[in-house]
């Protein structure tokens, strides 16, 4: 059957008034640019003739379509100096190109161009921060007398915590590479270890059942251990600064499925968590989206996620899609929340207020285009996206539920890991999610749609987790194969292959541009450029 074109538009008729005449568009004079490196003066690309009105977004594109020398798109700033006889003493001597060369040079009061000048473009790269991928291990520290089980870097990137199975916990210096304190007390395996995102608390929890506050600067005891739990400790995390930067409370998940959520000033448990039925695996809390005062999400071995009300433990949401235990749950705003006030540009905040008003910035930022989303992840193979409080102020999950009958649906459902998932992470910027399965490999997903962006093989064993570097583009994974492997998160390829661990690697983080692991070897490995 042939295919048949759509029937060709209406003419528009004018019914007895004279048809309007055609605005034609105002012809923009053709000039003569020449990108200039504002560094040095070498030219970034060959004179190129083009409209005077191509916009400062197409002169960047052009820019870095004709510069070569960069793989990545760089974001430009541009101006123009004047000549030394148009300025005035005192008045500026350079035009910033904001708009276009039309209307910034061309209408420029000084009149000191005209279309049949050259324009010698000044270009000055903005700052991209780019990490490194680390290509060596730089230290191998040894210290703990059973296996690594966790480990996590501090919010500023200085000190690095691990908790073992010999029940210590441990702290390392990482600008020295050297042992730091050594914070004894657990006694059983320390499973998870948390940093306070100001830097100032860290959080274990023991398979004894006892969550432990330590003062990092003295490796002493902030106080006696925490108890309550009657089975061991799943995973801990911290009330966002961006909500109480002077007091946050700590939340810490266990195996006796209830999640306890402790005032850090009083050291009492301020309320519990019941309903899940089985053991919660994991415990995450958010900002909850815009203007959100904090949430609570928990997965659980009873296949179901479920998300609270900081303040007060009010159940939100049951999410029961997952057909298996739901072991691992990441927030898009995850690494904003851990890192709080401090980010690549290294400022200190001044006061609890002044870290307060920098944290709330930085998750505003994530949260604006597309809300607080979450991944989880499951022994059946599959992981789920979801968007229960959407970006713009004022709608509501529960709104669009109940016109889809009450039940709040996944953004996505993410399938092809052959195996369990064990470990999900999205990256800082929010834009990407990467999944690691007991099928040895790891999955890359769109973090705003959940489409499927690639797979990354090459490990020959489960791999156990990942980290991202702070710039988002490149992907840490730690396997039972023993390896660590760098990805790119842009080619999708493997960057470098990381061997030297001599059994399986149990934890992974990335900071600044280090890599550091730990696992059954019982030591902590560095990596760097």
């Amino acid at each position: 059957m042939a295919t048949l074109l759509p029937p060709p538009k209406r003419q528009k008729v004018y019914h007895g008034i004279p048809e309007p005449e055609p605005e034609l568009p105002k012809p923009s004079p053709h000039i003569v640019v020449q990108f200039v490196s504002e560094d040095d003066g070498q030219p970034l690309a060959p004179s190129v003739n083009l409209p005077a009105n191509v916009s400062r977004e197409g002169l960047e594109l052009l820019v870095n379509k004709l510069n070569t020398k960069d793989d990545e798109p760089v974001p430009f700033a541009f101006h123009i100096d004047l000549p030394a006889d148009a300025t005035n003493p005192g008045a500026p001597t350079r035009i910033v190109i904001s708009k276009s060369i039309e209307e910034d040079v061309l209408s420029h009061p000084s009149l000191a161009f005209t279309p049949e000048d050259t324009f010698v473009i000044r270009c000055s790269p903005q700052a991209v921060f780019k990490v490194r991928p680390a290509t060596r291990c730089s230290s191998t520290l040894s210290g703990h007398s059973s296996p690594i089980l966790c480990a996590s870097f501090s919010p500023t990137g200085n000190l690095l915590a691990t908790g073992s199975g010999d029940c210590n916990a441990r702290l390392w210096d990482l600008f020295t590479e050297t042992p730091s304190h050594t914070l004894s007390g657990h006694k059983g395996w320390v499973l998870c270890v948390e940093w306070e995102a100001m830097e100032r608390k860290l959080a274990t929890g023991g398979h004894d059942g006892h969550v432990r506050l330590w003062d990092p600067k003295t490796g002493k005891p902030l106080g006696d251990a925490l108890k309550g739990h009657s089975k061991w400790v799943t995973s801990l995390s911290w009330e966002p600064v961006h909500i109480n930067p002077s007091a946050p409370r700590l939340a810490s998940s266990s195996k006796d499925g209830t999640v306890r959520v402790w005032s850090t000033s009083t050291r009492r448990c301020e309320y519990t968590l019941g309903g899940h039925t089985a053991s919660v695996n994991v415990v995450r809390w958010g900002g909850g989206g815009l203007e959100g005062k904090g949430v609570l999400y928990t997965a659980s071995s009873d296949r179901t996620v479920r998300v609270w009300d900081a303040n007060g433990g009010k159940l939100l949401h049951t999410l029961k899609d997952h057909a298996h235990w739901v072991t691992t749950l990441a927030l898009n705003t995850d690494f904003v929340l851990r890192t709080g006030p401090f980010d690549h540009m290294g400022k200190k905040p001044q006061s609890d207020a002044d870290a307060q008003a920098m944290a709330l910035a930085r998750y505003n930022n994530i949260v604006s285009a597309n809300g607080e989303t979450l991944i989880t992840g499951s022994d059946d193979h599959t992981l789920f996206l979801w968007s229960l409080f959407p970006s713009r102020a004022g709608a509501s999950a529960a709104a669009d539920a109940a016109e889809r009958g009450g039940k709040l649906k996944p953004v996505a459902r993410l399938t092809g890991h052959q195996r369990q998932v064990s470990h999900v992470a999205f990256s800082p910027d929010g834009r990407w999610a990467a999944s690691a399965g007991w099928d040895s490999s790891v999955r890359v997903w769109d973090g705003r749609t959940g489409k499927f962006v690639a797979t990354l093989r090459g490990h020959v064993g489960a791999v156990y987790r990942l980290a991202w570097s702070a710039d988002s583009r490149l992907i840490v994974s730690a396997s039972k194969d023993s390896t660590l492997k760098i990805w790119d998160a842009k080619t999708c390829k493997l960057k470098t292959d990381l061997p030297g661990h001599t059994d399986e690697v149990y934890c992974v983080d990335f900071v600044a541009d280090k890599v550091v692991s730990g696992g059954r070897d019982r030591t902590v490995k560095i990596w760097k450029n």
